[in-house]
């Protein structure tokens, strides 16, 4: 039989962790001026909105830098991490709690992209008719991570390499994090 400990803590991890990723899309896809009317944005901004919105009252973006929301994934990121912390009845200083949370939200955005350039070479393989709202965001995303790659690497022989790149230094990023 299981740990109900561990059981917990499992499902209090993926439910926050959920919500971080679509917290941090939606922050993403406002840096890249995603197109507000693709309905993957609007449900995304409806799931967030929420927690961004009265926040962002008090808290203006920086131009296209909401910190309103980063400040809610952080302080998301910090409560995900003080329950698992309390689940599992360990004591934890709150500096290094704060410390982990920054951490963790960095290998986050570093696996969201990640996940998004090999969805993106995917797609570029086999999706060229693909019609679905999100293969454009997907691309929106990837394009400021390999746009300066691409630049510095050109294509050989008609293949672009520049997500090659971007993944091994990717992982690189995230082995060096360590979290």
């Amino acid at each position: 039989m299981g740990s109900p400990t561990a059981a917990f803590g499992f499902l209090v991890e993926t439910l926050f962790h959920l919500y971080l990723v679509v917290l941090l899309l939606r922050l993403l896809l406002e840096m890249v001026r995603a197109d507000f009317y693709n309905p993957v944005v609007q449900m995304l901004i409806k799931v967030t909105d929420p927690l961004v919105k009265p926040l962002s009252r008090v808290i203006p973006p920086v131009g296209r830098v909401n910190l309103a929301g980063i400040l809610v994934l952080y302080l998301i990121q910090l409560l995900s991490l003080l329950l698992l912390t309390l689940i599992a009845g360990a004591q934890v200083d709150p500096l290094i709690l704060a410390l982990l949370a920054v951490l963790r939200l960095v290998r986050m955005l570093l696996v969201l992209y990640l996940v998004l350039i090999i969805a993106g070479v995917i797609l570029s393989w086999v999706g060229q008719g693909f019609r679905h709202p999100i293969v454009p965001l997907i691309f929106q995303l990837t394009d400021p991570v390999l746009a300066p790659i691409r630049r510095v690497l050109p294509a050989l022989g008609g293949f672009d390499l520049s997500p090659l790149v971007a993944l091994i230094g990717i992982q690189f990023l995230i082995i060096l994090l360590g979290v």
